[in-house]
């Protein structure tokens, strides 16, 4: 019985890992960011795109991320690949 208490522990530290890894960006790019797009030219961008009420811009591993809205209005969470400004991974609610 009292072997269980370590067991449990180990479980949600384990479980605890997995959930922050599948909340981690995506991989973007293996490239050094000096061969990276400037956030003005990335933001130049993702304006043409249609994204628009950009609230966040940031970099995040080897993505630049926006929590912003689409074209439609609807909330959207999008990395990008810094360097060719693709769409990587796209959340829209």
């Amino acid at each position: 019985m009292k072997r269980s208490a370590p067991f449990k522990i180990l479980f949600a530290t384990a479980a605890l890992s997995i959930a922050s890894m599948a909340a981690a960006a995506p991989v973007c790019t293996k490239l050094p960011q000096a061969k990276w797009l400037t956030p003005a030219q990335m933001k130049a961008k993702i304006a043409t795109m249609g994204y628009r009420d950009i609230k966040v811009f940031q970099v995040s591993g080897s993505c630049y991320e926006i929590y912003a809205h689409t074209k439609d209005g609807k909330r959207a969470e999008v990395y990008f690949n810094p360097v060719t400004g693709a769409v990587v991974q796209n959340n829209i609610d």
